[in-house]
């Protein structure tokens, strides 16, 4: 459910929006940003999901909390829509990782009304189409930034190579001096396959890590609803973790990739390379 640029998320804070500093409009706080897409909702689908009813033919105690899978879901999925809706309205802006969040979030709803049926079991391909679901948007987006690095709008210049971090009129003031556009040109796209491959990676993780909690789910059981709740928590809060800390330090590693790079091409150091903080 959150989405993990690491997306989803499937569903909460990218590494690319930690590694991007935006000074010019306010941005999203990341912890406000964490606890509503992530763990406000793992919270809920974890302890809220259990039905009263089912609770009481399984022989055990229901709890004041226990509102069921349905209204636990809708609950979990208002959160981060309200919060996107929040932030649009108080910035007047589109933010690109809100409004892939929303998309997100809008693809678990959608998904969920399919995979559930009328009699409380689950489709028998939950596991499958949830994890697809998961890798769509980071696969969508590794794509294009592969396909972008020709046009005239890079999307390595607006995620990772851009004017909030780096000095990019004196790099490319420099590299027109020594006459290296090519070689510019081609450490550019070095980096955007590197920055792609995150992408393609966080999309393979994230399939992987819904096929491994989806795994020996019975869709026929009687609380199937409340399991379903249960292992959509666990992924949207293992991801974060599992899928999230790998991705932050492979952005890293090819922003220091970058830097190597450039200072190599230029003969400029790092801290010329960079914009004075």
């Amino acid at each position: 459910m959150a989405f993990l640029i690491f997306t989803g998320g499937s569903n909460c804070l990218s590494p690319v929006q930690f590694a991007m500093s935006e000074n010019k409009s306010p941005q999203e706080h990341p912890l406000a940003n964490i606890l509503i897409n992530v763990i406000v909702p793992v919270l809920i689908l974890s302890y809220l999901s259990k039905d009263p009813d089912i609770q009481e033919k399984l022989g055990k105690v229901a709890k004041p909390w226990h509102i069921g899978p349905v209204k636990a879901m809708v609950l979990a999925l208002a959160l981060p829509l309200g919060y996107g809706a929040w932030h649009f309205i108080k910035t007047r802006k589109g933010n690109f990782f809100s409004a892939l969040g929303f998309i997100s979030v809008l693809l678990s709803g959608g998904l969920t009304l399919y995979l559930w049926n009328k009699d409380g079991t689950v489709k028998p391909n939950a596991g499958m189409l949830f994890g697809i679901k998961e890798a769509l948007i980071p696969f969508i987006l590794g794509i294009a930034i592969l396909t972008s690095h020709r046009t005239a709008s890079p999307l390595i210049r607006v995620f990772l190579y851009n004017d909030s971090i780096f000095d990019i009129p004196k790099i490319e003031n420099r590299v027109a001096e020594i006459s290296a556009q090519a070689n510019y040109q081609k450490l550019l796209f070095g980096a955007t396959k590197l920055f792609a491959a995150s992408f393609f990676l966080s999309s393979l993780m994230n399939l992987g890590l819904a096929q491994w909690f989806f795994r020996g789910f019975d869709a026929n059981a009687i609380d199937a609803l409340e399991k379903f709740n249960s292992i959509i928590a666990k992924v949207t809060g293992w991801g974060f973790a599992v899928i999230g800390v790998p991705i932050l330090i492979f952005l890293f590693f090819t922003l220091r990739s970058l830097m190597k790079g450039l200072g190599k091409l230029t003969g400029l150091k790092d801290d010329e390379l960079m914009l004075p903080r």
